[in-house]
């Protein structure tokens, strides 16, 4: 799955044009490497996104198959390193 609609489908940006924008200014690494918006995902894959005030790292536990999945559910597919 691509990194921008990861990051959507678990609830981690609102929208996929947000995560596209962030892939493609750099603020988001995946194994700390500059990750594009059509980068794969992997399970055990550790992303890190760079805010302004601090860097938040995610691993990723398995790769959703629905487009979206209820925010309850989010610890099932990322956890927070």
């Amino acid at each position: 799955m691509r990194v921008d609609k990861f990051l959507n489908s678990v609830n981690i940006t609102k929208r996929r044009a947000i995560s596209e924008d962030m892939c493609k200014n750099g603020v988001v690494c995946i194994n700390d490497a500059v990750a594009k918006p059509a980068k794969d995902v992997k399970v055990g894959d550790i992303i890190t996104i760079n805010y302004l005030e601090k860097a938040v790292k995610y691993e990723v536990l398995q790769i959703p198959e629905a487009k979206t999945i209820p925010k309850t559910k989010q610890n099932e597919y990322v956890r927070e390193a």
